[in-house]
């Protein structure tokens, strides 16, 4: 098969869609990249050919505000709202365009695209082509047992709560028109296609299949989930491209000693040491510190406490085996690697998609919930330290990681794909 495959330039997009082009690639499909330059070596490493956002404004994820100002540092409401209409809405007009042009000089099969470009369906479409949807944060599709995705709300679990949100839902509904299913039926018109099938970002996922990060038990339930929904445990591939630091061995030493090791991410895009870096390093004492700065050079951070290591990335498949907690700002690839190593959390977020996350490992029971993305110092030291002494939270994280296992990762999303493919 010509396969597309589809990408917003974040970090935390690239993983998984790259994972699943190299599996693709593996089985002996051509594949296509449709990506930001930042992120070009990520996609031909795994064998794919590169298609440059040319129509579509391109921008560097770890400086979003030099491209998009009203985003800002991507705090607050404000800053969210920007977030859609400038990035996830506003370049989706020269997505299509580039996904159609692409096309003229590859005639593709198949399109697998992250569900935040939303350009994709549209130049799918525009082409006659199914597509398939990767699920790039906890699984947004709307339900009827479900409050709205984004309001920060668990499930209800009364009539009264029910009832609450149903009002919620049609209030999101009436504010999604005017922010995205408008604009997005205006893109589709200038296609010459009608109006979506399904309204607002709902319509963003795929009808013929959609692969879910996760598994059940990391997700609410939901009852009418739809049966192209696959949830595919964590989508990662390929080995380690980085050498380890050069503390990797006192590390080791530390734990083979028995020292608890906790480590502290908060990823590649909200990465001020303001918010968990520096508390954590100042709040835990007791135990090895390991953080990552998300590329940040490790002297932004200051002189380091003996207890405390730092890199600016470290492959997660070689660290988390090492690990006893993981502190994390609520980045859906960061949780899934943890809960797949089997490791339990402690989430602090409060951007985007992240406290949907840290609602998820809570309701779980494979960390705790801190509620706020700047948590006071005393508030992580016993959250760190309640999840170190508890063993139901590791249990949990454990069971979890069979099921992450089972659930099959890029091999199962490529038999999925390849299985659309061949039913037609």
């Amino acid at each position: 098969m010509e396969i597309l495959v589809v990408c917003l330039p974040f970090a935390g997009h690239v993983g998984p869609l790259a994972a699943v082009a190299g599996e693709l690639v593996a089985r002996g499909h051509r594949v296509v990249a449709y990506t930001g330059v930042k992120h070009r070596m990520r996609f031909e490493r795994v064998g794919a050919r590169w298609a440059p956002w040319v129509h579509a404004q391109d921008f560097d994820d770890a400086d979003l505000a030099a491209t998009f100002p009203k985003v800002g540092n991507g705090k607050g409401m404000a800053a969210q709202m920007a977030n859609m209409r400038d990035i996830l809405v506003g370049t989706a007009a020269g997505q299509a365009v580039d996904i159609v042009a692409a096309a003229k000089t590859t005639p593709f099969d198949l399109v697998v695209s992250d569900q935040l470009a939303v350009g994709a369906p549209v130049g799918a479409e525009a082409l006659g082509l199914p597509w398939v949807t990767v699920c790039v944060t906890p699984l947004g599709l709307s339900s009827r047992y479900l409050p709205p995705f984004g309001l920060r709300l668990a499930p209800a679990t009364s009539a009264a709560g029910r009832a609450r949100d149903a009002v919620l839902r049609a209030l999101v509904s009436s504010t999604q028109r005017a922010m995205f299913t408008r604009p997005v039926n205006r893109l589709r018109a200038a296609h010459g296609l009608g109006a979506a099938a399904v309204p607002g970002p709902d319509g963003q996922h795929s009808p013929w299949l959609v692969l879910a990060q996760g598994v059940p038990g990391l997700e609410y339930q939901r009852p009418d989930l739809p049966s192209h929904v696959h949830f595919v445990g964590r989508l990662a591939g390929g080995p380690a491209t980085r050498e380890p630091p050069s503390w990797w061995d006192e590390l080791r030493a530390a734990r083979t000693r028995g020292e608890p090791v906790v480590h502290v991410t908060q990823g590649t895009l909200d990465t001020d040491p303001d918010d968990l870096l520096r508390p954590v390093m100042r709040a835990v004492t007791d135990a090895v510190v390991v953080l990552t700065t998300g590329g940040a050079p490790v002297e932004t951070l200051g002189p380091l406490p003996a207890h405390v290591y730092a890199a600016p990335f470290i492959a997660h498949d070689e660290l988390l085996p090492l690990v006893d907690v993981v502190v994390s700002n609520g980045g859906w690839g960061g949780v899934l690697a943890a809960v797949e190593a089997g490791v339990p959390l402690v989430v602090a977020g409060d951007t985007l998609d992240k406290p949907e996350v840290a609602r998820r490992v809570a309701w779980s029971g494979a960390g705790l919930d801190l509620r706020t993305g700047r948590p006071k110092p005393a508030a992580l030291s016993a959250a760190v330290h309640r999840v170190l002494n508890e063993p139901s939270f590791r249990a949990r994280a454990r069971e979890l990681s069979t099921a992450m296992h089972a659930a099959g990762g890029v091999k199962a999303a490529g038999d999925l794909i390849e299985e659309l493919k061949r039913s037609g």
